[in-house]
């Protein structure tokens, strides 16, 4: 009887032994390859992430009253101001979606926190001015290293629109 006692205790120490080390092990901070300074170019929170306003353009009311040379104008406009929102840092990414069945054209993802901001950042755009397109808009949270996909982009296109 007495030795089964001591059995117990000492496999009670090594239990507990073992349960102390693997919290401690647990309790360690993981390694990362944080970079405060990139963080805070990018906007980034604590998580890596930060707020934006998500775009989704859909066909207009418009979209069929515009023909030929016009409505090769106006989507030639639209790509420019695509490519001078992305400069100024309001655009992190924009691109057409495939044929579908919803209406849905095309994304951008706006460097703004507020639907009027990107209201009036939106009505830049000869495709929506014209309204060939309309804008649905959500907020989002995302990932701030979208923020560096224009200089990405910069880097590996070799022919413009």
């Amino acid at each position: 009887m007495k030795r089964s006692k001591i059995i117990f205790a000492f496999v009670s120490l090594l239990l507990s032994i073992a349960a102390t080390s693997a919290a401690q092990t647990a309790e360690k901070p993981k390694k990362t390859n944080f970079d405060a300074e990139l963080a805070k170019k990018l906007g980034a929170d604590d998580y890596g992430m930060k707020n934006y306003v998500f775009v989704i353009l859909k066909t207009g009311p418009k979209d069929a009253a515009y023909k030929g040379k016009e409505r090769s104008d106006i989507f030639a406009g639209h790509m420019a101001n695509i490519g001078r929102l992305a400069e100024e840092g309001k655009l992190t990414v924009a691109g057409p979606f495939g044929k579908n069945d919803k209406g849905y054209r095309g994304l951008y993802i706006f460097n703004t926190t507020t639907i009027e901001e990107a209201q009036r950042i939106v009505e830049t755009d000869p495709a929506v001015k014209s309204g060939i397109l309309i804008p649905d808009m959500t907020l989002w949270y995302g990932s701030a290293s979208l923020m560096a996909t224009p200089e990405i982009h910069k880097k590996i296109v070799k022919k413009d629109f």
